[in-house]
């Protein structure tokens, strides 16, 4: 709940402190924003009715995929790579990998899951109950003090280089997951879905090189046994739904036969922030 957090955020407005006063989030200037019913806070700098998020089939997709187990080693190997009480998840989705994080790191560990998409938002704050849910755009400041965070987690989502090292305690660790070109290659082409382009890696670790250096990385590759239903679901829940109907996706996954194996197949890296010289 937001209670747990309030403390690491701040002020998207004029960077001051922030607390809650009943059902609002409010500053030390007076700038007040108000906690929906379902428990998140918007803490946008500006209007988002032009920004691409989540819809509410995406995220109940993914709730469902992510539920079945399937991606179990993924959140295993976040988890074995976060470090310290306090966890930031930027485009947290469900809120799925960061609630396995605060489980496995310990009863004092609380989280801070960010998310674009309201019908993230409400999801994440419901999966545990020392996340608080916020949300904000991962590419713009992000709601939170400086040197406040343990680990920041970017799973399948945006990295924001310069706010990552701005939030993170000294020695703190980033932990990106990266899906590898083998990653749901059985499904791309039947399902019209977007491949994973084999640069990616190489441009990732450029975009980190000058701020982050990996220290660890794990490999998670294995092989899902998936009924029609999951496929449309892993389909619906990442960016391919952006350009498939939801009909198109039914289509093609009816085309498939009863099962079909699939890779999961991603690297799960840990990077620290470089010490200025």
């Amino acid at each position: 709940m937001l209670s747990a957090i309030i403390d690491l955020l701040d002020c998207p407005v004029c960077q001051g402190d922030l607390d809650i006063d009943e059902s609002t989030v409010i500053c030390d200037r007076g700038h007040t924003f108000d906690i929906a019913r379902q428990g998140y806070v918007s803490l946008l700098s500006g209007s988002a009715g032009k920004l691409h998020s989540d819809s509410v089939a995406m995220v109940s997709a993914r709730e469902r995929v992510l539920g079945s187990g399937l991606y179990d080693p993924i959140s295993d190997a976040v988890a074995e790579l976060t470090l310290g009480p306090v966890t930031l998840d930027v485009g947290a989705g469900t809120g799925h990998h960061l609630a396995r994080c605060l489980a496995a790191v310990g009863p004092d560990a609380r989280g801070v899951g960010l998310d674009l998409s309201k019908a993230g938002a409400r999801a994440i704050a419901r999966a545990h109950p020392r996340i608080g849910s916020v949300i904000a755009d991962a590419w713009q400041r992000l709601p939170l003090r400086d040197d406040t965070v343990d680990t920041v987690l970017s799973v399948f989502a945006p990295r924001n280089v310069a706010e990552f090292a701005r939030v993170l305690v000294p020695g703190g660790a980033l932990v990106v997951v990266t899906p590898t070109p083998r990653h749901l290659a059985e499904i791309v082409e039947p399902m019209g879905m977007i491949g994973v382009d084999p640069a990616k890696p190489e441009r990732i670790g450029n975009t980190l090189g000058a701020a982050f250096t990996r220290t660890e990385r794990i490999s998670v590759d294995h092989t899902m046994t998936l009924d029609r239903a999951l496929v449309a679901d892993i389909v619906t829940m990442g960016p391919s739904a952006y350009h498939l109907s939801e009909n198109e996706i039914t289509d093609r996954a009816e085309a498939l036969p009863d099962t079909v194996d699939v890779a999961c197949s991603v690297t799960v890296s840990r990077y620290e922030a470089n010490r200025p010289a």
